[in-house]
């Protein structure tokens, strides 16, 4: 599916927003062989040239789900494109205008709707009068259940709206470039990946990131949408990802199979918690994170809640009505 313009016409509970923890990076003792790449130069207040007519800006929102902050990217060399605005922060706001200088944009994309990448798409298409494309407004994967608080509300934006909503495979031709939209459901419902047409690039957002795994917390995201999206992406033929935080992913294909098993040694380690004894999500995040910044634990349980609701749908896991994060759960034999 085409859409063709023309060209020349752009912490757990708080307001913080969760894209990726390292949390997995501690799990040793079940063998976890993930490699991650923290070697990443921000170079806040500047634009960095990361492949052909690409250039990134991080914004500078550091935080333990955000590494450095988030990457903004501006793609072509006439006419420009801006993929994922950022939050909505005057500086990095600055730093996105004197590096688009006195060129026009014509479209801004979104790749999902966390406060970390979608608000500044506002006060941008304002300066540039660039059309704003996502998959949709935010919305949660599963709706919420009886006496269920989503912990993330504070980190979604839910004033988002697109001017138009991107389909998957929907390509966008601008002025000497093509961006194909992937959509890449699991970290939140709406989320999408861009592939730069022609290039070998796939923008992968919070999909896939060098530095650290994606968080799934439900209600935002599915573990079993996150691992279809995961096994999509394996199936191209990309030779760089540039994610949403951190440095790129330059062996793609090598990478997310590793991610992939990751994934599943994290299942597995769940599995071995129940059957050895563990009934609640507490017991088994104090388990397996032992390690782990207990900053980080909240999160860890949304992800443990992610891979327990994927265990009961596969008939692993039993547990009494709903998985839920107080959830009391017990193995299938």
């Amino acid at each position: 599916m085409h859409v063709v313009v023309a060209k020349p016409l752009h912490t757990l509970g708080s307001r913080a927003c969760f894209c990726a923890t390292r949390v997995g990076t501690e799990l040793n003792d079940i063998g976890m062989a993930l490699k991650f790449d923290t070697d990443f130069e921000p170079a806040y207040g500047q634009s960095v040239t990361v492949a052909t007519d690409v250039l990134r800006i991080t914004a500078k929102n550091p935080g333990p789900f955000t590494f450095y902050g988030t990457n903004s990217y501006i793609v072509g060399r006439e006419t420009l494109a801006v993929i994922d605005p950022g939050p909505d922060d005057d500086a990095h706001l600055r730093t996105l205008l004197e590096a688009i200088a006195d060129r026009p944009v014509s479209h801004i994309f979104v790749s999902h709707t966390h406060r970390d990448h979608s608000p500044l798409a506002v006060r941008l298409k304002q300066h540039t009068g660039a059309i704003v494309l996502a998959e949709g407004p935010h919305r949660p994967a599963r709706p919420l259940r009886i006496g269920e608080i989503n912990p993330l509300d504070a980190s979604a934006d839910t004033a988002f709206n697109p001017n138009l909503a991107l389909a998957d495979d929907m390509v966008v031709d601008g002025d000497g470039w093509a961006i194909r939209t992937v959509l890449t459901p699991g970290h939140t419902a709406n989320h999408a990946a861009f592939a730069l047409e022609g290039s070998g690039i796939l923008f992968s957002a919070d999909h896939v990131m060098a530095w650290a795994t994606s968080i799934v917390a439900p209600p935002d995201g599915t573990m079993a949408d996150y691992m279809a999206s995961l096994d999509r992406l394996i199936e191209r033929d990309d030779r760089l990802l540039l994610p949403g935080h951190g440095g790129p992913v330059t062996a793609p294909r090598s990478f997310m199979r590793e991610l992939k098993s990751h994934r599943r040694m994290r299942e597995q380690a769940i599995l071995e918690r129940i059957r050895s004894g563990d009934r609640t999500i507490r017991e088994m995040v104090a388990a397996i994170y032992r390690d782990t910044d207990p900053r980080l634990h909240g999160a860890a349980g949304l992800s443990v809640l992610a891979h327990l609701e994927d265990l009961v749908a596969r008939g692993l896991v039993s547990t009494d009505g709903d998985p839920a994060i107080d959830g009391i759960f017990a193995p299938i034999a």
